[in-house]
């Protein structure tokens, strides 16, 4: 599962765009993460991501 640190995180969108789940979405500046279809660990939010505010949490 993914933690978004939000008081890094700038809303740009990056994330959202790539996610091939579709798992991530922003809404008026608020990036929610659907947790039931993202599982496969691809992590690849955390990578584009500008600023790092995205990081994998093992459950």
């Amino acid at each position: 599962m993914i933690n978004i640190r939000r008081d890094v995180c700038g809303y740009c969108g990056a994330c959202v765009s790539v996610c091939p789940q579709g798992s991530l979405e922003l809404i008026d500046a608020y990036l929610t993460v659907d947790a039931d279809t993202c599982k496969d660990k691809c992590k690849i939010c955390s990578t584009v991501c500008p600023l790092g505010a995205i990081e994998w949490v093992e459950k």
